[in-house]
C-alpha cells in the first residue's frame, strides 16, 4: 500500500494561508470540490470520493487518530459512476457519514498542500507527504514540520479526528 505522513490543522480562512502556499508550491492553486461518501468499515475507513458524475475515487486507508503528524495505509481506485458505486456500497455496508467540502490543492515537491472548506466544520490545513518505498516515518514528519513552520501553523492549531469524526462530534439538529 501507498503511504504518508499527515498532518491536520484548524485555520481562520484560506485567504490567509493562499499567499504562503503559493509561495512554497511548485504547483496550484487547483480547485476541487470533494463529496465524501464513508461506509461501514472494521479494518479502516473505507470511502467513496466523488468529483463529478462520472469521476470518482474508491478509497480505503488506515491511520491513527493523534494530533501531529501521522502515517496513512492507502489505496484508491478510479471509478467512473460514483453515484451508482455509492449505493452498492450503502446497501452492502451502510454509510457512516458524508464530508463535503472546496479544497485547494498546492503541490510543494512531494507534498500535497490542502486548504480545506469543509461544510458544517469551517477551514482546515492539511498536509500529506508521500513517502518513497522503504523510507522512514521520521523523514516525512520533518518535511511536514518544515512545512507548518513556513506556513505559520502551530502545533496548538493540530486536530487529531478526521472530518467524519469532527462531524458527527456535532449536536444534531432537531
Amino acid at each position: 500500500m501507498a503511504r504518508n505522513i499527515e498532518i491536520k490543522a484548524r485555520i481562520e480562512s484560506i485567504e490567509s494561508l493562499l499567499p504562503l502556499a503559493a509561495k512554497i508550491a511548485n504547483e496550484g492553486p487547483i480547485e476541487i470540490v470533494q463529496d465524501d461518501t464513508f461506509f461501514a468499515c472494521p479494518n479502516g475507513r473505507l470511502k467513496l470520493r466523488s468529483f463529478s458524475e462520472h469521476d470518482g475515487q474508491l478509497i480505503f486507508y488506515q491511520r491513527p487518530d493523534s494530533a501531529g503528524p501521522k502515517e496513512s495505509f492507502y489505496v484508491i481506485s478510479p471509478t467512473s459512476s460514483p453515484d451508482t458505486l455509492r449505493r452498492v456500497l450503502s446497501l452492502a455496508y451502510g454509510e457512516s457519514g458524508r464530508v463535503r467540502k472546496h479544497r485547494t490543492l498546492f503541490m510543494a515537491g512531494r507534498t500535497r498542500i490542502h486548504l480545506d472548506k469543509v461544510e458544517e466544520l469551517g477551514y482546515f490545513l492539511e498536509l500529506e507527504v508521500v513517502l518513497a518505498e522503504g523510507e522512514t516515518n521520521e523523514a516525512g514528519i520533518s518535511v511536514a514540520h518544515e512545512l507548518l513552520e513556513k506556513l505559520s501553523v502551530s502545533m496548538h492549531q493540530m486536530v487529531e479526528e478526521a472530518y467524519i469524526d469532527l462531524l458527527a462530534k456535532l449536536p444534531n439538529e432537531a
